[in-house]
């Protein structure tokens, strides 16, 4: 699996804007891509922080489809009146964290 995090400076008069348009236009275009399992809008419970964009794709080739399709671009361009600085993407191999079995005493 791997992830794509975007971070999103809003001033706080913009959220419940962005927030609106992340669900209703957003999110249904990013859930439509070939791979992609799941996709979260992550809202700053202090004001000041960051929106986080969080997607989940089945592979690296994946994501970096639907980068280099230019429909990321094409998104983030719709929260562009809304942000304060350029959306900062961080990418990440998800691993499976595996709890070992308790060893009885």
């Amino acid at each position: 699996m791997f992830a794509r995090i975007t971070f999103i400076t809003v001033s706080p008069n913009h959220h419940e804007t962005v927030k609106k348009i992340y669900n209703k236009d957003i999110t249904p275009v990013i859930k439509s891509q070939k791979g992609n399992v799941g996709c979260w809008l992550l809202e700053p419970t202090d004001a000041a922080d960051d929106f986080i964009s969080l997607t989940e794709w089945l592979s690296k080739a994946d994501s970096d489809a639907y980068e280099s399709s230019g429909t990321y671009r094409t998104l983030v361009e719709m929260v562009k009146p809304y942000y304060t600085v350029k959306p900062i993407l961080k990418t990440y191999t998800v691993t499976e964290s595996v709890v070992p079995a308790e060893t009885p005493q």
